[in-house]
């Protein structure tokens, strides 16, 4: 396979006001992604609030996904605790043609590295002919994986284990390994991690960064100034004061109100924090419908 590289968004899901999933905007949305600048989306990722949304209604999501004009450009996020569930998931993906997963250890539970090998190898085990980026997010799942536990994982399954999306931050800086892919969760790492060697980034406010965000990745490989990397940054850090999907969901839905509707406990923000991070960002000249040609 060839090694996944680029700009990926961890990719929003659309609800309907009953919050049932807008199966067909929840596509357009990736796929305007893809049109702005990503080289590629997650779905159901944490940020597409894949741990909330019913299995039936990700099937049928699937099922019509594999229709899309980008559908080799998706990682597909399984966000499930059961082990069970999460190969008979990766099953139907696979009946679909996906091939390529984000998959985070299970939650809540207390466990070790060799247990989470345990887990990854029942995977693989159970399909082989898959492509897995670990998911390393120490704050959702309680558990971050070390050096040591990515390298044994790959130098088992080096046909499988393809990269990680490191959100905790511990490993873009000191994994070296051949033909994998690293990328932070944050485009506050993005120049630094493509200095270091890393394949770019994947994250949640490239739902809106995404033409800043190419431009800066394009901007690196050409060997051009950065002109566009401090306001990516800065963009960034403005949503990082509040939850990101709560954030992300308020921006959009000056745009469309449909985004709204988020799955509970999550919610939109209200009254001061949503004026503040409406007025923070239009302080950056970074506005809805400003676009910047990626």
């Amino acid at each position: 396979m060839t090694k996944i590289s680029g700009i990926f968004a961890a990719s929003m899901s659309v609800l309907n006001s009953d919050l049932s999933l807008n199966i067909e905007k929840t596509i357009n949305h990736a796929e305007k992604l893809i049109d702005q600048g990503c080289h590629g989306t997650a779905i159901f990722g944490s940020t597409g609030q894949a741990q909330l949304i019913s299995i039936s209604e990700k099937i049928k999501l699937l099922n019509n996904l594999s229709d899309s004009k980008y559908k080799n450009k998706y990682l597909i996020g399984t966000g499930l605790n059961s082990l069970n569930e999460t190969i008979n998931f990766i099953k139907i993906s696979k009946s679909l043609s996906f091939e390529k997963f984000l998959i985070m250890p299970p939650a809540y539970y207390k466990y070790e590295d060799k247990d989470v090998i345990k887990f990854y190898s029942k995977i693989i085990d159970a399909v082989p002919e898959c492509f897995i980026v670990l998911y390393n997010f120490e704050k959702l799942c309680g558990y971050k994986f070390s050096v040591e536990c990515v390298e044994e994982l790959v130098k088992r399954f080096p046909k499988q284990i393809v990269g990680v999306k490191d959100s905790s931050y511990n490993l873009f800086e000191k994994l070296k390994l051949k033909n994998f892919s690293l990328f932070p969760g944050s485009e506050s790492k993005l120049l630094k991690g493509l200095e270091l060697g890393c394949s770019g980034i994947i994250t949640a406010t490239c739902n809106v960064t995404a033409q800043l965000a190419r431009r800066v990745y394009d901007d690196f490989y050409k060997g051009k100034d950065q002109v566009y990397n401090q306001k990516l940054i800065d963009v960034r850090d403005v949503f990082e004061k509040y939850n990101l999907i709560s954030a992300l969901h308020t921006y959009k839905s000056k745009e469309d109100e449909i985004y709204k509707n988020l799955l509970p406990p999550l919610s939109i923000l209200k009254g001061m924090d949503a004026n503040n991070l409406m007025l923070n960002l239009k302080k950056l000249d970074f506005q809805i419908n400003s676009n910047l040609a990626a």
